[in-house]
């Protein structure tokens, strides 16, 4: 039988994020890094609790008209069927959880029809240690 060692309090999370680049991309290293975005996979939080204010502030403009449409038509078929309250919650909880659950794919998509590039990703058990890593590893392969 193997026997790992867990250490008490020790978090096995691991944070994934996606790199992108901008359209116009400057020469001098430095400069470049700063351009960079990183997209975080995974839920958003904030985009379940109040994704229609989620869109707006992230400027997703697309997206909130695409929420809007189907938060009316869900209205709307949900008034047809003559349903209760209770799945009106349900069906706009749902549409919330889509929407939080797609977060990061929304972000990516809205990037990459402005011209943005995904240049790499990166895994690690921090936000810190994945920029250090993906920067290591991306000044190496600038400087060759």
């Amino acid at each position: 039988m193997l026997l790992i060692p867990l250490k008490i309090g020790a978090s096995n999370r691991v944070v994934a994020y996606t790199v992108h680049e901008p359209p116009e991309i400057s020469l001098d290293p430095a400069e470049r890094a700063e351009q960079l975005t990183f997209v975080k996979d995974g839920i958003s939080w904030a985009a379940l609790f109040f994704a229609p204010i989620w869109l707006l502030a992230k400027r997703f403009w697309l997206a909130l008209l695409v929420y809007v449409v189907v938060a009316i038509a869900l209205g709307g078929g949900l008034t047809l069927l003559e349903l209760g309250q209770s799945w009106g919650v349900l069906a706009y909880l749902g549409l919330n959880l889509f929407v939080a659950l797609e977060a990061d794919s929304i972000q990516r998509w809205s990037l990459d029809r402005k011209g943005w590039h995904m240049i790499g990703s990166v895994s690690g058990a921090t936000t810190r240690e994945c920029e250090r890593r993906f920067f290591e590893r991306w000044l190496a392969e600038e400087v060759r």
